[in-house]
């Protein structure tokens, strides 16, 4: 299936379906369909269109100190996306200038045919370009990524609180040195 599949940095043309890409990837993962962690309504309203919205996504493609890359299938549809930029983990080890892996999705139909370790492999070839640590945030009870996150050479480190609205998920910190 990723064949067919291109992968590019994200530009500005890419604002509203990259938001639409994300706010879905978001809600197909932590949603019924998916993980089904109860977030009250109201909450999840404000964290979607805070961190999913058109204008969070522009600022992101904005920013120099941040990278996107998506993945567009053969009819120009975006499938998947990466977002890496400076760590902002709550970690008393973290330093200014480490990176950060944000955000890796695929939409459910491009999963597992090799698309995701692309996506992840590009993004970790820019981190280490910046410097070391690597940092990422998971969610505890996303066991598949942490042994995704665990083959690749990171590991466990602290825990965190992720805010969503008022709701606190619990979070791993992972680092690879």
């Amino acid at each position: 299936m990723t064949a067919s599949i291109t992968i590019r940095l994200a530009s500005a043309a890419d604002i509203p379906a990259l938001a639409a890409l994300k706010l879905h990837c978001f809600r197909d993962t932590f949603g019924p369909t998916g993980f089904a962690i109860p977030y009250p309504p109201a909450d999840l309203a404000v964290f979607e269109a805070d961190s999913y919205g058109e204008p969070t996504v522009a600022r992101e493609l904005a920013d120099s100190t941040h990278r996107t890359w998506v993945a567009q299938d053969g009819d120009g549809a975006l499938v998947a996306y990466v977002h890496i930029g400076p760590s902002k983990l709550p970690h008393p080890e973290r330093e200014e200038g480490d990176g950060e892996l944000y955000q890796l999705y695929l939409r459910r139909e491009v999963q597992g045919a090799g698309l995701g370790k692309q996506l992840l492999d590009l993004a970790l070839e820019e981190l280490t370009s910046w410097r070391r640590p690597i940092w990422i945030g998971v969610w505890q009870g996303n066991l598949k990524a942490q042994h995704v996150y665990a083959g690749r050479g990171f590991e466990i480190v602290g825990e965190y609180k992720f805010a969503v609205g008022d709701w606190r998920d619990e979070e791993f910190i992972m680092r690879r040195k």
